[in-house]
């Protein structure tokens, strides 16, 4: 059973200027989208986010010598927008389309916000083991 992860998307979409979320998983996968874009435009798009982290991961070098730190989020400006791509756990990224004029803070905070949450909806807790004598 797939757990329902629309509550994520609809969050972010709160942000003035928020147009489109996907989740999407590191294989490029759809597994989920905001109500404002088609399955078929998410599934496309799920893909293209997949391969922009990789690329990003790729360079990371270029940000100074050495560099072995993590990869936190891409930012890509279009004269219609921004996509923004963060990770959202292991295997899992979240990217979202806003207009121009979005407060960029906010929409990088929110999502940043939602992908915690996401990680603590999606983790189990440690079973325990109830009546053990062991």
């Amino acid at each position: 059973m797939n757990p329902d992860l629309s509550w994520v998307l609809n969050d972010v979409l709160q942000v003035r200027g928020a147009r489109h979320a996907i989740l999407v998983s590191a294989d490029g996968l759809l597994l989920e989208r905001s109500t404002g874009i088609g399955r078929d435009s998410a599934e496309t798009n799920a893909a293209a986010m997949s391969s922009m982290q990789s690329l990003s991961r790729a360079v990371a070098p270029f940000v100074g010598g050495e560099y072995t730190g993590s990869w936190r989020q891409t930012l890509l400006e279009y004269d219609h927008g921004w996509i923004f791509l963060i990770a959202a756990g292991s295997g899992a990224y979240l990217a979202a389309s806003t207009t121009p004029d979005v407060d960029m803070e906010a929409m990088s905070f929110r999502m940043q916000q939602q992908v915690g949450a996401l990680g603590k909806a999606l983790t189990t807790p440690p079973r325990q083991n109830a009546g053990s004598d062991v």
